[in-house]
């Protein structure tokens, strides 16, 4: 009776302290989320006091997203091979740093320094946390609760971001959008030092890290978004996108020849053979791009069409904050009922629907409110489509694999909504197209992803029905 009531005890001090894991993990991926959208509203005022353009501006943004998205495999590769809970401080620690570095920046080069050094601080940091409540939640119910609180954080960091930004550069400057996170990323620093159990001893492999490989990879999306962007702009040599694109090619080409031949890759070939992960992360790529580009279609319409400032167009998304919550809490259940490969379906399906109601609102110049069926079908792609193609992506893992499963699951995401933009927003509101409804290219461009998305996801494997919550 004793032992019984002694293992009740220590099962509940055991599921308690996973609870506080992923609570800390939570808090980590919420001020990321928040730092890919927070800086939007903020540009004008960055832009105002150090004096640079629009064009300049840019690369606060996508110089984050795009490091931190290419470097992800490596962060998830050296979880693997030095240890989660060693490679989750230093990143952290990295992030922290570079957030409090871009809140002082007295300069805008140093200023766009801390940006890098921020998506180099989520590459290294995201994975191991990702791969650490992955291995401390079995799977089955406790584990989609677990990545669906993990999604919804993510989902509301990335809309809340934007109100966060107006209210904090309308009453105490832009400066403060990066400073605000740094007491909290202190915390999650302390958490993991204390709840999140110490590496096991590390086995040396023979070779370096595979950093090649990750410039590689960092290089192709990038070069790829410049070619797209450059293409639009009027007078721009030809010469320039196509190099870009060119490059481009070359890169994610060359990615693969380093990966076939390097002693550590970053993503063993191997890893392409297991077919439900391979499926789930091209659809991530387009789902991705689709959600993305959503974003900037509000915030355009809202202020640029309907003139509003930039605090009540980040109040006016706020309904789509509370619903991603409302609907990813409907996962867990319908996960089961429907199995993985519906839910996802179902959230490309309610994405295509957000960007018909986004193209009609802009044809006809409808209000504001006329917007919040489309926040509302965007809400429920990402409750639905993210978290069921994250169970999709981490299905089978196992100790030696979580990180750079976890890794390649983040890096599709982030990759693909930076290129999303680049296609759907570069090529629909470039100024050679401007006799055209810059609102209907990008929707367009956006279904069309997101229909080869539902093909693709299609010939996924289904998760066996024994790890799915019932």
């Amino acid at each position: 009776m004793f032992s019984g009531i002694l293992s009740s005890r220590g099962h509940s001090r055991a599921d308690l302290r996973s609870w506080l894991v992923l609570g800390a993990m939570a808090m980590l991926q919420f001020f990321i989320a928040v730092d890919v959208t927070v800086v939007n509203i903020a540009l004008p005022s960055i832009g105002a006091d150090f004096g640079v353009d629009d064009h300049s501006l840019t690369w606060v943004v996508v110089g984050y997203t795009i490091v931190g998205g290419g470097l992800l495999m490596l962060g998830g590769r050296l979880g693997d091979l030095l240890g989660r809970r060693r490679v989750l401080l230093t990143g952290t620690t990295v992030f922290g740093a570079a957030s409090l570095l871009a809140g002082l920046a007295p300069s805008f080069g140093l200023l766009v320094l801390a940006r890098l050094l921020q998506g180099a601080g989520e590459a290294i940091a995201l994975p191991a946390a990702m791969a650490t409540i992955v291995l401390i939640f079995p799977e089955g119910r406790s584990r989609t609760r677990a990545l669906s609180v993990w999604a919804a954080v993510a989902s509301c960091g990335l809309v809340l971001g934007f109100v966060l930004s107006g209210i904090i550069t309308a009453h105490l400057g832009w400066r403060w959008i990066f400073l605000i996170s740094v007491p909290f990323i202190l915390v999650v620093v302390v958490a993991a030092l204390v709840l999140v159990e110490r590496d096991r001893p590390v086995v040396r492999e023979s070779g370096p890290l595979d950093i090649p490989g990750a410039l590689l990879l960092m290089a192709c999306p990038l070069l790829f978004t410049f070619g797209v962007v450059e293409a639009g702009e009027p007078g721009t040599s030809v010469w320039v996108p196509v190099v870009a694109l060119a490059g481009a090619v070359l890169a994610g080409t060359g990615f693969v020849r380093v990966e076939a031949h390097s002693a550590n890759p970053l993503v063993p070939l191997g890893f392409f053979a297991h077919r439900a992960r391979v499926t789930a992360n091209l659809t991530t790529i387009l789902l991705s791009g689709a959600l993305s580009t959503s974003f900037l279609l509000f915030t355009f319409y809202l202020q640029d069409y309907l003139g509003m400032g930039p605090l009540g167009a980040g109040f006016t998304m706020l309904p789509l904050a509370v619903s991603l919550i409302a609907f990813s809490m409907l996962v867990p259940r319908l996960l089961g009922r429907w199995g993985a490969g519906a839910c996802v379906l179902a959230g490309l399906g309610f994405t295509a629907g957000a960007m018909a109601v986004i193209g009609l609102v802009a044809a006809v110049d409808a209000g504001a409110p006329w917007l919040i069926p489309a926040m509302l079908l965007v809400a429920a792609g990402m409750g639905f489509g993210i978290v069921g193609l994250q169970y999709i992506a981490v299905s089978g893992v196992t100790d030696d694999d979580a990180g750079i499963a976890s890794g390649v699951q983040r890096a599709a995401d982030q990759l693909g909504g930076a290129t999303g933009v680049a296609v759907c927003v570069g090529i629909g509101f470039a100024p050679a197209l401007h006799t055209a409804d810059p609102f209907l290219i990008a929707t367009l461009l956006a279904g069309a992803g997101l229909v080869g998305g539902a093909l693709v996801i299609r010939r996924a494997p289904e998760p066996s029905a024994a790890n799915l919550p019932g």
